[in-house]
């Protein structure tokens, strides 16, 4: 196994080119030295590493005695959350060595590095879509999803990317989606679910968003986006008040007093380019055709941005139900009749609004 894979044994994920382990989308922050035990071990699945072999390989050319070995272990057993007397992960061979257990996959690299001030793209392997098991059932969208990670991968590098995925309700658009969703998470991206709600009268501005970044700023990692709010979109982080101090609000209610629509616009748009800078983010919309006028201008105005995001924006939208046409489900699929379901890509080139959004309840 080469370090230009990453090492899964779910639910882990371990980077040996960039020393992180991942539980999903938290990094497992390890000490060099115990990092470097699991890497060894992990690249020897069921192989019995004696404990000479182990010191010498992590600790070379220097006296190291069997009790720092033991502790490098016990830590390493703590942060998997494994139990020496039933391990899931490590198992000690008695006065001999250790042994990795667990199943262990590869799955290549994807490339996600992005250079922001000059804005050339690092080539990167295509990314891989069939060499991991789905734990989401997924019938008959094979290709819709091939297509979706297809732009997942030019997110990946830099191309931002605003998705649709319209059609009747009950016909696996959310299945479609999580499918999807599951793969952004594998490769430790953030990801983040707003929620339309329909509404009666003007819709409260931002609803979809607000909920979505709001649930990733309470995450394990979400006290770096709070400050990355803080700093480039402070009119944003100041209508989330249950996330900050009493004296923190009050001091971003002085800053952006008087603040303008085309400020908030023009911050989240900065924000957006900043947060993915430093990590990929999927951001899932759920039902859109109920959508405030607010969010559509979001996207139009993120979507016509030249800058480079590792950005992906999802949303799923939901056409009135036309008689005579099936469900979506095993025994339609399999004789052939699944009701229609468009994947598409909205282009930054044409801007979008509410007429444009309009039409997405009458695609053919």
């Amino acid at each position: 196994m080469t370090a230009a894979r990453h090492l899964l044994f779910p639910p882990f994920r371990l980077d040996p080119a960039n020393e992180r382990l991942w539980h999903g989308t938290q990094e497992v922050v390890l000490r060099r030295k115990i990092f470097a035990v699991l890497r060894y071990l992990v690249e020897r699945p069921d192989q019995l590493v004696s404990k000479v072999e182990l010191l010498q390989a992590v600790w070379p050319g220097t006296y190291v005695s069997d009790v720092v070995l033991t502790g490098c272990i016990r830590d390493l057993r703590k942060a998997l959350g494994d139990l020496p007397h039933a391990p899931q992960f490590i198992e000690t061979v008695h006065r001999r060595g250790y042994r990795f257990i667990a199943p262990v996959t590869t799955e290549p690299v994807v490339s996600s590095h992005y250079s922001v001030v000059s804005g050339q793209r690092v080539a990167n392997q295509p990314l891989a879509t069939d060499n991991r098991r789905l734990t989401i059932r997924l019938v008959g969208r094979e290709a819709e999803l091939a297509q979706l990670h297809k732009w997942l991968e030019k997110a990946l590098n830099g191309e931002r990317q605003i998705i649709f995925v319209t059609g009747e309700a009950g016909i696996g658009k959310t299945t479609l989606a999580e499918a999807f969703l599951e793969r952004a998470i594998a490769l430790g991206m953030w990801v983040a679910r707003g929620q339309c709600v329909e509404h009666y009268g003007v819709g409260e501005a931002y609803l979809p968003i607000l909920g979505a970044l709001g649930q990733l700023c309470r995450e394990p990692e979400g006290e770096r986006l709070i400050s990355l709010l803080a700093q480039h979109a402070p009119t944003w982080l100041v209508q989330m008040p249950a996330l900050l101090s009493t004296a923190e609000l009050e001091a971003l209610q002085r800053r952006v007093l008087g603040a303008s629509r085309e400020r908030m616009l023009r911050e989240m748009a900065e924000a957006l380019e900043a947060l993915t800078a430093e990590r990929p983010l999927v951001l899932k919309l759920e039902d859109l055709q109920w959508s405030d006028v607010s969010t559509l201008d979001l996207l139009s105005v993120v979507a016509r941005q030249s800058g480079p995001a590792r950005l992906s924006i999802g949303a799923n939208n939901q056409q009135p139900r036309r008689s005579g046409l099936p469900r979506h489900d095993r025994e339609q699929v399999e004789s052939g009749h699944i009701a229609p379901l468009q994947v598409f890509q909205l282009e930054h080139e044409r801007p979008f609004g509410r007429q444009h959004f309009q039409r997405l309840s009458h695609l053919p």
